[in-house]
């Protein structure tokens, strides 16, 4: 009655075709935002010479202030500038890392959910515990889509504002020499913005995954009672 069985059918019904969904969408999630590396760059305007461009990469976790433009490299001296190491701003790993260690365990959990769904299904339904359990996780999981999600949106935000036309304005060497410093290009962030949006339809799939949860628990199907015409129906011995 415990031992593995096979069996492809709740895969058809919604409450397996739904996790296996948020499976592939949990990779899809921490693939698009921990695998970024992203560049920005400025052009810098030297007198008597060519101009220098400058780029620096960045990528996840995005720990922006640690990346700086600065001092000039050897044998690179233009207007005899820049002689102190500039940094970027902002710290955003929290956002970052909480976004893609969420999905990863989401990722493993599905896992779970299908392996229990696929083998175990007599026992999934056969005990009360496991379907409530599997409600309660699925409620925590769509709150936490929603958390994780709002906060990495809003440190995409920051460090779009960051890698942006701002690492020349709020440059103090730029500021101090108009006409010197000119922001070049930064790296497409596709690949983030598809992490914020497959976010939310992670909340979508989540949040509406519980009612399908919910029905295999016993608040929503209790345990029968015994027939009140079964009791009925004895009669006391004897007059």
């Amino acid at each position: 009655m415990s031992g593995f069985s096979l069996d492809l059918g709740p895969a058809k019904e919604p409450l397996g075709f739904i996790k296996f969904l948020q499976w592939i969408f949990s990779i899809f999630a921490f693939a698009t935002c921990g695998g970024y590396s992203g560049k920005t760059s400025i052009l810098l305007t030297c007198k008597s010479k060519e101009n220098v461009t400058w780029s620096q990469d960045f990528f996840y976790p995005f720990r922006l202030n640690k990346i700086s433009f600065g001092p000039l490299g050897s044998g690179v001296n233009c207007n005899n500038t820049w002689p102190k190491p500039s940094y970027l701003v902002g710290d955003f790993s929290s956002s970052a890392e909480f976004f893609v260690t969420f999905a990863v365990l989401v990722f493993l959990y599905c896992i779970a959910a299908l392996i229990l769904y696929l083998g175990y299904m007599h026992l999934y339904r056969g005990a009360g515990k496991l379907p409530m359990i599997d409600f309660i996780f699925t409620v925590i999981i769509a709150f936490l889509w929603l958390v994780s999600t709002s906060a990495w949106a809003k440190a995409l935000v920051d460090i779009k504002a960051s890698t942006g036309p701002s690492i020349v304005t709020g440059n103090e060497y730029c500021t101090s020499q108009p006409g010197l410093c000119h922001f070049n290009e930064i790296r497409r962030m596709g690949s983030l913005n598809v992490s914020v949006v497959v976010g939310f339809l992670n909340l979508i799939l989540w949040a509406g995954s519980a009612w399908f949860v919910y029905k295999e628990t016993h608040l929503h199907s209790p345990p029968s009672s015994a027939s009140p015409n079964a009791t009925s129906s004895q009669s006391p011995s004897g007059m």
